[in-house]
């Protein structure tokens, strides 16, 4: 049954009829107990969904959704190991990846423990090595920059770990990421490297993703012709592979030994726990690497035993599907105010975007309501000279996710307080506005002539009303930061099943693929382009003739 035909969905319509005209404003003043009620913390993370429009009653009937959908039963198969990704007939066990106890993982219907410690085992002697100076390029110098080529998760999830994480990076590596096709993400950074000093990672689940092999191949062919007659010799000394196609990492290059093995059952955006964590654990050391492990596997805790009405992953799920399917809100704004998470809000889009941007259930049928939100958003104190002009007074409902730390990574003396008085006022702001009575208040006391009042009253008034949580970490640390991420990640699982979406395929990004695929020979003059389109054809004759293809 779709969870929009349940008893518990259609309550949920009505008491956002009920309560459609409540503002945080009345929620507070009726409830003193509001914060202590809807704020929760974990291990010293702090959660406050106080200033969410919600009030205990809409709680109590979005935990009788969990009911309807099975929730229980979909976390149990979930840690079970059993085929949750049923379009692709897999296992979805990233949660092992970070599973740092001895034995097997529990209640797992395969043992993938041996498999996975022995690839963690191949990233502590790899990383000691570079880290340590001993692993060294063919000239014999030692390695001082890092270059991972990749996309999708195989680049989001690493290079928002490793700018998270800066402040604990080693100083005689750099760290560099290359997604793009485009020849200019590539060309401006091998132009800076020394190639008798740099070091790259290929990461891509199957060897044979366009954007990365591409810059794969381009780059090894600028080691190549650096090291001349040595190019034989040189490239398994600053080349390695992440991937789960072995053969063909070998036919670019590669020994055995330089492989660092991946699993079908581990999706891209769910893979910075495996070995696609290979740079964070060159930058800030392998048992940094662990203990982001352990605080993601802290989280796995907190959400397979915490019961649901304090469980954190299904709280925050619930009150974002309340925002967007009862509430109307199409887009959810992540905040971070905290420069070393600037690439998180990226992340995050891929992680919700590609999990559950879907309007086809696992059933193959279409859903009966929308899914999920546009996901975006940018460092809050940026932000705030850009675009929270809409969000205070541009009418749409955009719920926000307020993230920071309470101490600062990288402390300056006068900085950290300003900081946090600004995320402090932002959500304050957008909770409660400002009313006409106030501005009017405001702007008599600045003694404004009754004319000029007239005309800047309209423009001092905030509606206010807008949703938000509150996510404070103590500091940003690798446990704490793993914490954060598996967060998101179970609430994203939640949310799925709630929708009844498969979080874990990702079928629309195929369809983009397959049609460049078929262009790139009609843009090389290799094939002509009947068949396509007109608006295509055009393009591409255009492209042809001004264009370098």
């Amino acid at each position: 049954m779709l969870t929009t035909n349940t008893p518990a969905w259609r309550a949920l319509v009505e008491h956002q009829k009920a309560t459609a005209q409540a503002h945080l404003r009345d929620l507070f003043s009726s409830d003193p107990e509001r914060f202590s009620r809807l704020s929760f913390e974990l291990e010293g993370m702090l959660v406050d969904f106080s200033k969410q429009r919600v009030d205990q009653r809409t709680i109590e009937l979005l935990l009788e959704l969990t009911k309807a959908a099975d929730l229980e039963g979909w976390r149990a198969r979930l840690f079970a190991g059993d085929k949750i990704n049923v379009s692709e007939d897999r296992a979805v066990l990233h949660t092992a990846l970070r599973y740092m106890k001895p034995g097997v993982f529990p209640s797992s219907t395969c043992n993938v423990m041996p498999e996975v410690r022995a690839v963690r085992a191949q990233m502590r002697e790899f990383s000691e090595k570079v880290r340590g100076g001993l692993w060294r390029g063919f000239s014999g110098e030692a390695i001082r920059d890092v270059v991972n080529i990749g996309i999708g998760g195989s680049d989001l999830g690493p290079k928002t770990v490793v700018r998270a994480l800066s402040a604990y990076q080693h100083q005689g590596l750099k760290m560099h990421f290359v997604s793009n096709v485009d020849s200019a993400h590539l060309a401006k950074l091998l132009n800076s490297l020394n190639p008798r000093s740099t070091l790259f990672i290929v990461a891509s689940k199957t060897f044979t993703t366009q954007e990365t092999m591409l810059n794969a191949h381009t780059a090894r062919e600028w080691l190549c012709a650096a090291a001349g007659d040595d190019a034989p010799r040189a490239l398994p000394l600053h080349f390695v592979a992440v991937t789960s196609a072995t053969e063909k990492a070998q036919v670019f290059g590669l020994p055995a030994s330089n492989v660092f093995r991946m699993w079908d059952w581990v999706g891209g955006r769910y893979s910075l726990w495996s070995a696609v964590g290979l740079p964070i654990a060159l930058a800030i050391g392998m048992n940094g690497f662990e203990r982001l492990l352990a605080g993601a596997q802290a989280m796995d805790n907190h959400f397979r035993e915490a019961p649901f009405e304090r469980n954190l992953p299904v709280l925050m799920a619930l009150i974002g599907v309340w925002n967007t399917n009862f509430l109307g809100a199409s887009t959810s704004a992540v905040l971070p105010y905290h420069e070393s998470l600037r690439f998180l809000p990226s992340f995050l889009q891929q992680l919700e975007m590609e999990s559950n941007g879907k309007t086809v259930g696992r059933d193959g049928q279409p859903l009966s309501c929308q899914a999920n939100p546009i996901v975006w958003g940018e460092i809050g104190s940026n932000g705030q000279h850009a675009f929270f002009q809409l969000l205070h007074q541009g009418g749409w409902l955009v719920p926000c996710d307020f993230i920071a730390s309470a101490q600062s990574d990288f402390p300056l003396p006068g900085h950290q307080a300003p900081l946090m008085a600004n995320f402090l006022a932002q959500s304050a702001a957008l909770a409660f506005g400002k009313t006409e009575a106030e501005a009017r208040a405001e702007l008599e006391a600045a003694r404004v002539p009754a004319d000029q009042m007239a005309s800047l009253l309209p423009h001092k008034v905030f509606a206010g009303n807008q949703p938000s949580t509150t996510i404070i970490l103590p500091r940003i640390v690798p446990y704490y930061l793993g914490m954060l991420l598996a967060l998101y990640e179970h609430k994203v699982f939640v949310q799925g099943v709630i929708w009844g979406i498969n979080s874990f395929d990702q079928w629309g990004v195929e369809l983009g693929k397959q049609l460049a695929g078929r262009l790139l020979p009609a843009l090389k003059g290799e094939a002509d382009s009947e068949g396509l389109d007109q608006s295509t054809r055009a393009l591409i004759a255009w492209i042809q003739e001004y264009g370098d293809c």
